[in-house]
């Protein structure tokens, strides 16, 4: 994954093309200052970015989804993520979906026009999806129709409809990779159809696990769907497939957390602002995992205590629902832990990525546990989401003490590490969802789509979660929020469809404690 580092020559033209979608096209085809050779595969490289990179962000924002998913808290002013306030998302996502006909268009051969086209019904696929998911009902049929068919004000489509949508979109991408070749402007897998192929199929697979509430379905067919996939298509084989960026030592090319003189002045790790949570923590504590010498460094009061970096207990943990004044006393008395100095001074700490192997493996092992597939054991799904997250963690670590604290994963602890008692597979069914979501989100430490760990809770409950009504600033106070608000320019633009949507799902009111379908 290394090797495949964003190509910036490429990108600079393109962001000036894409960064705001449809708009930014035209404008540059009118301008008589500005190159017009456009091709497929700048427009290809601008769409990967945008939902690979954009998402992934850097600085501060690159924390932000990791408050709401529990795995840190941030002490430089109350965080409303941190706390559970929701507010309105917006639909720029769909936006992007305008620069794919364009793209396939450009194409210069019937084999390139598949494989253009195939990451279009991806690209479609991925941003309904992570649309979806955060508010319900959205626009699918009618969405991206404003310049062809002067659709200005799309209606919206059920939550079932686009998620049927979605399916026969990927469904439609595995086929056409299959016929198309290698293509240019992919800063990801270097235009490999076969690897986009695999990460089709494995995110398909995703999408439906997230279905589990509808297996009964007979239009989704979830379970025959996904047995389907898993028989008779292929799959991501091990981290090096990641979906994921790597970063370099260029300027503005540095790793999202990196504060190094080739860097983006990165003010806020030199603040100290970040302390790790029990939800992360105290499992890897638990289950003697090694992880935890790679993801943290020790409290700075405990090794002045007598503790060694090597101790456990040595990586004391914080409550992200305590109140932001206790959390703060904690900080300024330096007794917690924070992020491994990795983070901060290496250029590439690692790629990033936002659907990775051990996503598909864990998807796997849940799907044989509720019983949708037979065969291979879900201990051995198991087993190689863990390995192949501690394999990814080992392969991007220099091999120095402050690093990993003297507490290396080699391979032999990698092999053993799943199969020990308290971390193999055992118990009830819901035990073992519960086991298989935990490494899911100890996997995903700075890693994963956006708000990816926030998702897994909202969806089985794990891990869990403390609510604390008295910091809480969701309303009421007593309850987690399910979803974010609709886009305020929907309510401007669009608000007759938007009330219709609100009120066939949510009784008229867009509120972020209803149960969209997909929770029911």
């Amino acid at each position: 994954m290394k090797s495949n580092l964003i190509k910036y020559t490429l990108i600079i033209p393109v962001l000036v093309l894409l960064s705001n979608g449809c708009k930014k096209f035209e404008a540059i085809n009118t301008n008589p200052n500005v190159t017009t050779q456009v091709s497929s595969a700048m427009l290809a490289t601008g769409m990967i970015l945008n939902i690979t990179r954009s998402d992934i962000s850097s600085q501060k924002s690159f924390m932000q989804p990791y408050l709401l998913g529990k795995y840190m808290t941030w002490g430089e002013g109350q965080e409303n993520l941190q706390y559970n306030k929701i507010g309105r998302t917006d639909f720029g996502r769909i936006t992007l979906l305008r620069n794919i006909t364009p793209m396939v268009n450009y194409a210069t051969s019937d084999e390139l026009k598949k494989s253009y086209m195939a990451l279009g019904h991806f690209i479609r696929a991925w941003q309904f999806y992570m649309t979806t998911i955060q508010v319900g009902d959205i626009p699918f049929t009618d969405a991206v129709k404003g310049e062809t068919e002067n659709v200005l004000k799309p209606k919206y489509d059920t939550q079932k409809t686009v998620f049927l949508g979605i399916l026969n979109e990927l469904d439609q991408a595995n086929q056409l990779f299959s016929e198309g070749a290698n293509f240019e402007g992919d800063p990801i897998y270097a235009g490999k159809v076969d690897n986009w192929r695999r990460l089709t199929n494995s995110f398909e697979l995703h999408v439906l696990i997230n279905l589990y509430k509808k297996t009964g379905d007979a239009d989704l067919k979830v379970i025959d769907r996904f047995k389907d996939i898993v028989a008779n298509r292929p799959l991501m084989r091990d981290y090096k497939d990641n979906f994921a960026l790597a970063y370099n030592a260029t300027a503005g090319q540095n790793y999202p957390w990196s504060d190094v003189p080739a860097g983006s002045g990165n003010s806020f790790v030199k603040s100290n602002y970040t302390m790790l949570t029990n939800t992360l923590l105290e499992p890897l504590k638990i289950l003697k995992d090694r992880r935890l010498f790679y993801y943290a460094k020790p409290s700075p009061v405990k090794i002045s205590g007598g503790l060694s970096e090597t101790d456990y207990n040595a990586y004391p943990s914080i409550e992200p629902s305590d109140s932001f004044s206790s959390l703060q006393t904690r900080r300024v008395n330096k007794d917690y832990t924070d992020i491994n100095n990795r983070y901060i001074q290496l250029v590439n700490a690692e790629p990033v990525s936002v659907f990775s192997y051990w996503d598909l493996e864990f998807v796997l092992a849940e799907a044989t546990v509720r019983g949708w597939i037979t065969g291979a054991s879900a201990q051995s799904y198991y087993a190689a989401g863990i390995t192949n997250s501690m394999n990814f963690i080992v392969a991007n670590t220099p091999d120095l003490a402050d690093y990993h604290h003297n507490m290396k994963m080699d391979a032999a602890y990698i092999a053993t590490y799943p199969t020990l008692a308290g971390v193999a597979l055992a118990g009830t069914t819901e035990e073992q969802i519960s086991q298989i979501i935990t490494q899911k989100y100890l996997a995903n430490f700075l890693q994963g789509s956006k708000y990816q760990g926030w998702f897994e809770n909202r969806r089985t409950g794990y891990p869990v979660f403390k609510l604390n009504s008295s910091t809480n600033l969701n309303t009421p106070s007593t309850n987690f929020p399910l979803r974010w608000l609709y886009p305020s320019n929907e309510l401007s633009y669009n608000s007759a469809n938007l009330e219709a949507a609100v009120a066939s799902q949510y009784s008229g009111s867009d509120d972020v404690n209803k149960v969209m379908w997909l929770l029911k």
